[in-house]
């Protein structure tokens, strides 16, 4: 089966052109898409799957201290900025994909708390692809990572905005 395309084609488009339309896949980190294109561009980067590779191979690459730094562009999960409308326009029609923008007070108050013990062990914000997840999965899933070691825990946080960027990607299809 044919891969989807990518619209618009990375391949057609010059620098500046690529980084506006792809460099909020990685949460506030345009020098992501920089680096892909300064690496130059073949026929597979125009499909999700080809871009994707590309993209989560910079970051792979980038210094442990590079990474915390598009992991912490990340917003908490139902946090004040989400409720402040503060997101990005991906960012919050991911949460609101699984039902983050109707979370009841007691779930609101265990996602703060969350928030902050997460943030007080690790230093960073939890980072998961929600789409697909119910709510209560997502707080599960928050209570679990937070028994990682910090490393562990950068390095899931890191696959997990590597499948957020695949999903931002997916969206970009013709």
């Amino acid at each position: 089966m044919r891969q989807p395309l990518l619209s618009p084609r990375p391949t057609t488009l010059d620098r500046a052109a690529f980084v506006e339309a792809y460099g909020g896949i990685y949460e506030h980190s345009p020098w992501i898409a920089e680096a892909v294109w300064n690496s130059g561009l073949a026929a597979h980067h125009d499909t999700p799957e080809g871009l994707a590779e590309a993209m989560a191979a910079v970051l792979d690459a980038a210094a442990p201290e590079d990474q915390l730094e598009v992991i912490r562009a990340h917003p908490d999960l139902a946090g004040k900025v989400a409720l402040d409308g503060g997101l990005t326009d991906a960012s919050t029609n991911e949460q609101a994909g699984a039902g983050l923008d109707q979370c009841s007070p007691e779930e609101l108050a265990r996602f703060e708390r969350l928030n902050a013990a997460y943030k007080a062990r690790f230093g960073f914000p939890f980072v998961m692809a929600v789409k697909g997840y119910h709510r209560r999965e997502i707080l599960d899933a928050f209570e679990a990572r937070l028994a990682h070691t910090p490393d562990e825990e950068r390095r899931t946080a890191i696959v997990q905005i590597h499948r957020i960027a695949r999903l931002r990607l997916d969206a970009h299809t013709a």
